[in-house]
């Protein structure tokens, strides 16, 4: 299992544990992930789109498939998400659940009928925003791990008479509340073409705008033994935001009619980012009155991100107008992040190809027409842990279930739910082990669809 590791600014006392907000590495694998979020029918077949096309977030993966549409339309959707973070420190359990809102996709694609004048049959240019990732998330982790992180008066263990010193190493308890909000977010302009309604090619420019807030709370309260108490509290925030550009190009083949082939290549992403960084140490011991107290103020600093490319190769099959079955596989190599300039980044670059591993990510994605108007959907995903040494748990498993429904006047109503489990840790002291932490997503998502 992947125990996560923490840096501090260096602006604090030996009194300071390793610090609770992300470090470098693991806000670079943060910021490289991308869920499932796009338009409901999208979500609904677990994203497994590569090679159908036909949909706004469908694009996202391969923009070939722009010039499956066969008229030009637009789209929006909200949804709500509901997640449980189970964390476990110590023997002591603490159950944490919360619902966030959001929109998560809303696009537009044009398509041109060029069939009558020459081989190249339709041309297709699209605007896509979607969310690639919602950071907003918060739980709480209760315990006592029996080693304390703070176990010496601040001011009698400082002075000159080691005679005086007194030490609390006596655990009495422990609290970590981690509160996380902000937004992947990516803008997608897009065009396509199809030659003789066999083979379609697409290229996107994607740009992103991340921001991402987090603020960690660590408190302790000690005794030495002999009835003297002492209590800590260490709050930290770190907040990080700025843009990023890559680009995606891709093709799709149909050699029969319902058979589709699909590949797509998603270039690195170069993010430039600007971190802020800020804490507040506070101690009080039971015998003497007086707070003590070390805070810093905002610490700037700038650096690139790049992060890895992916490779998503696709298959589908159309059982004529009825219903089709469509599977996605991606390819994405975590070990190639890097964070720039390198010579500030040694260690950390190092430590990308050490414990960063290839992953693979699998989608299944079906759909079947009831009737005229109505149509049911469901998927199943796989997302393997950038992690080396991570356990078979803490991959992501999940499934989707969905229905639209097709309206006179080209209007659609599409819905989705989907469910994802995992497992993960979460290291916020310096000497003992890491909480850990039981995941579960649910997901509802509404998409109104219009043609234009």
């Amino acid at each position: 299992m992947k125990k996560i590791l923490f840096l501090i600014g260096g602006l604090l006392s030996s009194l300071v544990i390793n610090a609770q907000v992300i470090s470098n590495f693991d806000g670079a694998v943060l910021f490289s992930d991308e869920d499932i979020n796009g338009t409901a029918r999208f979500n609904a077949m677990s994203g497994a789109f590569g090679s159908l096309g036909g949909d706004m977030s469908a694009g996202d993966i391969n923009p070939a498939g722009l010039t499956v549409f066969t008229r030009s339309q637009g789209s929006i959707t909200l949804g709500l998400r509901n997640t449980d973070v189970l964390s476990s420190y110590y023997g002591t359990s603490t159950d944490n659940s919360d619902s966030y809102f959001n929109m998560s996709q809303a696009g537009a694609v044009l398509v041109f009928d060029t069939s009558g004048r020459s081989n190249w049959t339709k041309f297709a240019l699209g605007f896509n925003y979607s969310l690639v990732k919602d950071f907003e998330n918060g739980y709480n982790i209760n315990g006592a791990s029996n080693i304390s992180e703070y176990n010496g008066d601040p001011y009698l263990n400082e002075d000159t008479n080691p005679a005086n010193d007194m030490y609390y190493e006596n655990v009495d308890g422990q609290f970590f509340g981690n509160s996380n909000s902000g937004q992947n977010e990516k803008f997608t302009l897009s065009m396509a073409a199809e030659f003789n309604d066999k083979f379609s090619i697409g290229l996107s420019i994607v740009s992103h705008k991340l921001e991402h807030y987090q603020n960690g709370l660590f408190e302790e309260s000690n005794n030495d033994g002999s009835g003297n108490r002492l209590d800590a509290s260490l709050l930290q925030e770190l907040y990080t935001y700025g843009q990023g550009i890559g680009l995606n190009f891709g093709f799709i083949a149909k050699p029969v009619q319902e058979l589709r082939l699909g590949f797509a290549f998603q270039t690195p992403t170069w993010y430039n980012l600007t971190e802020e960084y800020s804490d507040d140490l506070e101690i009080q011991v039971s015998n003497d009155s007086r707070l003590y107290r070390e805070y810093s103020d905002v610490n700037v600093f700038e650096y690139d991100l790049v992060t890895p490319a992916k490779a998503t190769g696709s298959i589908a099959y159309l059982f004529g107008k009825e219903g089709l079955i469509s599977l996605d596989y991606t390819f994405k190599n975590y070990s190639k992040t890097k964070l720039k300039p390198n010579n500030e980044f040694i260690d950390v670059n190092e430590s990308f190809r050490n414990d960063l591993q290839n992953t693979s990510e699998l989608r299944i994605g079906g759909e079947w027409r009831v009737g005229k108007i109505m149509s049911l959907r469901g998927g199943y995903f796989y997302k393997q842990s950038p992690y080396a040494d991570a356990i078979d748990t803490d991959n992501v498993r999940g499934f989707s279930l969905g229905t639209g429904f097709k309206f006179r006047g080209n209007v659609k109503l599409d819905l989705a739910y989907q469910k994802s489990t995992n497992t993960g840790v979460y290291g916020f002291t310096q000497f003992s082990n890491p909480a850990e932490l039981d995941i579960d997503n649910g997901k509802l998502t509404a998409t109104l669809v219009i043609g234009l």
